[in-house]
């Protein structure tokens, strides 16, 4: 066999199995509902039933997490509007993209959904802004229209199901490097907190007041469930997880005084985005100035229902962005609360460095906003 014919079969022989290599195949996907599913990939078309999963999508496809999604929900610019303009200004084609829904599972369209021909659609475990796995006539029409649904969650539980998320996202995009590269960044930073702490906590107990400006009366607090978990990994103990073992629930100001919390922490829903709108909100998050969200704080701080708090007035009180609650960077908020609940434990630890390597490594927007707030510091 002369050497140009040796040179020749090679040359076949390698882009047989490069093809092979990167050719769609069928596997079977066990989601976070625990349903089996069928999925050919890497997906190349996919809907997202909350359009805030698309800063998931970015650590998996850095140079462009847009480049899949054929239809998304439209709560990403309704509820976080300084996030979504971020990724707007990077990729303004965002704006074009259908939007199958609005903030809601009743608002979820199926005639739209089906006519942008996806692969796959990405929904949520239990509740959210979106369809999730409740739906079970929704997801059955999908699945007998060729599309098959995935679950995730990074919301319910989310310590516990982010990692399985981002390998799923991971197999889905055929990203798996660079799901395994973040999540052993996730886990390095998750470890650094729950190594200190004892088992079964007895720190000290915390009042998370959900959405702060949203509700009228006082106040709706964090369950134990979604952010709830945040306050338990960082060494603190949930003050009204009990009574509320779901995601949020209300409490009365004649409750919380009779029953104080050692610590205050208020969900941040606000951003410059909203100052003009809502002034009521805390803002966080980006493009928000320190400045601003310490100002807006105290503001909050300053309610009736708050102000005669011994934790307010003994300076633990503090704001958190509440949209910590449905992203793989809530190992972050994590960090912080068990900085605040456990100064001396966590004298080294720096979540503004892992913030910011969150941000350089696995975003493809800059940080430019902070991320939780105490007044006067």
């Amino acid at each position: 066999m002369n050497v140009c014919r040796k040179i020749a079969i090679a040359l076949w022989v390698g882009c047989l199995f490069f093809g092979q290599a990167n050719a769609e195949q069928t596997v079977t996907i066990t989601d976070l509902a625990g349903r089996s599913v069928e999925v050919s990939v890497p997906v190349k078309k996919l809907i997202l039933g909350e359009g805030r999963y698309l800063p998931s999508l970015a650590i998996l496809d850095r140079d462009d997490p847009t480049q899949r999604v054929v239809g998304m929900m439209g709560e990403f610019e309704k509820y976080d509007p300084a996030s979504y303009e971020q990724y707007r200004h990077r990729y303004p084609a965002l704006d074009d993209i259908p939007r199958i829904g609005a903030s809601n599972a009743s608002s979820f369209s199926l005639e739209q959904a089906l006519s942008v021909s996806p692969d796959v659609a990405i929904f949520g475990l239990s509740s959210g802004h979106g369809p999730n796995d409740n739906d079970k006539q929704l997801l059955a029409t999908l699945e007998a229209a060729g599309v098959p649904v995935v679950i995730l969650d990074f919301r319910i539980d989310p310590l516990v199901n982010t990692p399985r998320s981002i390998e799923i996202l991971g197999e889905l995009l055929g990203r798996k490097k660079e799901a395994d590269e973040f999540l052993s960044f996730y886990r390095e930073q998750l470890n650094r907190v729950t190594s200190v702490l004892p088992e079964k906590s007895s720190g000290p107990t915390v009042f998370m007041e959900s959405r702060v400006g949203l509700a009228v009366d006082c106040c709706e607090a964090i369950g134990a469930r979604m952010m709830g978990r945040f306050i338990t990994a960082a060494g603190g103990r949930n003050a009204f997880g009990d009574m509320i073992p779901g995601t949020h629930g209300s409490v009365s100001r004649e409750y919380l005084l009779l029953n104080e919390p050692d610590v205050y922490i208020g969900t941040a829903i606000g951003s410059a985005e909203t100052e003009e709108r809502f002034p009521q909100f805390i803002q966080l998050g980006a493009g928000t100035l320190k400045g601003n969200a310490e100002e807006s704080l105290q503001a909050a701080l300053s309610r009736p229902e708050l102000r005669e708090l011994k934790a307010v007035k003994q300076g633990r009180a503090y704001a958190i962005w509440h949209h910590f609650y449905n992203s793989p960077m809530n190992v972050v908020a994590v960090q912080v609360i068990a900085k605040w609940l456990h100064p001396q434990s966590f004298k080294s630890l720096n979540p503004e460095e892992t913030l910011r390597t969150y941000f350089d490594r696995f975003q493809p927007v800059p940080l430019n906003g902070v991320y939780w707030a105490h007044p006067g510091r």
